[in-house]
């Protein structure tokens, strides 16, 4: 199979992301590649969805859709529900939005993610300011 003409090989690093985000006892890294976006989310013990991100995104719960794999620590997911789930590593996992989520244990946690990468841990998006353009009168001289 040959290569699709102008199409190349890109690698990137998620220690040297596109995009870091910081925010008490955790980061977001993010690399844009392929048309994709992918994130390490890395939070240390005492690190909670609704007390650290959830100021920045302005929701009482994560409204971000994940498909992610979790790398090492345990964090535990409660749905809106409260429903609950323990994820550990290897485990791969969909969560869908309306959740809070936080570090379980000791050791600090660490995951991938697949889906939902590009709008997590970032501020909502200020409206735009729309401005109306008036069109500018158009006269028409009538012919003598």
């Amino acid at each position: 199979m040959k290569r699709a003409a102008g199409k190349k090989v890109v690698v990137k690093r998620l220690d040297h992301p596109d995009e870091e985000r910081r925010f008490e006892k955790g980061q977001f890294r993010l690399v844009s590649v392929g048309g994709s976006e992918i994130g390490r989310a890395e939070y240390q013990p005492g690190w909670r969805w609704s007390t650290h991100v959830g100021p920045t995104a302005g929701t009482p719960s994560c409204e971000v859709e994940h498909v992610g794999l979790v790398v090492s620590g345990r964090v535990a997911v409660q749905m809106d529900d409260g429903e609950e789930w323990i994820l550990g590593p290897g485990d791969v996992f969909y969560v869908p939005p309306g959740h809070d989520s936080w570090v379980v244990g000791d050791e600090p946690y660490v995951s991938l993610h697949l889906q939902g990468a590009a709008s997590y841990a970032a501020p909502p998006a200020r409206p735009r300011r729309v401005t109306k353009r008036i069109p500018e009168r158009v006269t028409r001289r009538r012919k003598t």
